[in-house]
């Protein structure tokens, strides 16, 4: 039993890492069209993207067909981030409402069809916090920062298993672990006899 135990929680912990992700990508925007990039994050969750597009010339100013319209929504359609005509920008809010986000690139139609290249970094949860500027502030040292690192952690892993038990994944997954445990314990005897 203990054995089992301590299978869901490896496996509860693993899910916890899993779902407080950093994204980062590169993609490519053809002008005229739109790309949308979309995150399932709980509610209360802290969450921060950036993105800039990439100069194809290096050394030169941005051509003004590389501008793009950037707008964040719930899936309620509230919008927490819009700007037009950026080549970078940034957002960060506090999730009220649990669900999928999505973040929406797009770029004017224009003669000369561009191919833009956008760069963009999407934080939720304990990764979206910037753990250097706690310690710089506080001037915290090593073993404090990794502390409260651990702490937001854990906090998160308990949310988890919280939001997983209401669920029902946690007594699926349970039961199926029971079940096999009684198929195996039942061969077991079957071999000793």
């Amino acid at each position: 039993m203990a054995i089992h135990r301590a299978l869901v929680v490896s496996v509860l912990v693993i899910l916890g890492f899993v779902s407080n992700t950093a994204q980062s990508l590169r993609f490519d925007l053809q002008s005229g069209r739109a790309k949308c990039i979309t995150e399932d994050i709980k509610s209360n969750s802290m969450t921060v993207g950036k993105y800039a597009v990439v100069n194809p010339s290096e050394g030169h100013p941005l051509p003004e067909s590389h501008k793009l319209t950037v707008r964040v929504t719930s899936t309620y359609g509230n919008s927490y981030h819009h700007a037009e005509s950026v080549e970078l920008g940034q957002f960060a809010f506090q999730v009220v409402e649990a669900g999928d986000y999505m973040a929406c690139f797009f770029s004017a139609e224009h003669q000369s069809q561009a191919t833009i290249t956008v760069e963009f970094e999407w934080k939720t949860g304990v990764a979206a916090k910037d753990w250097t500027n706690v310690a710089k502030k506080g001037s915290v040292d090593a073993m404090e920062l990794e502390l409260k690192k651990m702490f937001e952690t854990v906090t998160s892993i308990h949310d988890e298993m919280f939001y997983l038990r209401e669920s029902g994944f946690a007594t699926v997954a349970l039961e199926d672990l029971f079940r096999k445990e009684e198929d195996y314990m039942m061969r077991l005897s079957w071999t000793i006899l």
